[in-house]
């Protein structure tokens, strides 16, 4: 018997510079942690985001017995971007399956 996939959810968010960027989670756990519509300062997108992909590849990690390399890359370009603004919000605009 195979293992059961974890589900993988792309989030869309809006950066202060008006920039569209499709983020990538290996599971849906970004659902409880962000809202379509919500905004956040930068810094604290950064640390939800660290938070939420963090145990996301927990997730994966149970399940295949490694984490999620991908998260981690995605999570490495949010930090790097979040650098990049000295204030602003990023605004959360929706989920994609």
């Amino acid at each position: 018997m195979g293992r059961k996939p974890v589900p993988e959810i792309l989030f869309r968010v809006r950066w202060p510079d008006a920039s569209v960027q499709r983020c990538y989670s290996p599971s849906t756990v970004v659902e409880e942690v962000f809202a379509p519509g919500d905004s956040y300062p930068v810094a604290e997108f950064a640390d939800r985001s660290r938070a939420a992909l963090t145990r996301a590849s927990e997730r994966v990690r149970r399940i295949h017995g490694f984490g999620c390399a991908r998260a981690a890359a995605q999570l490495a370009d949010i930090e790097a971007r979040a650098k990049s603004f000295a204030d602003g919000r990023v605004v959360i605009e929706g989920f994609e399956p």
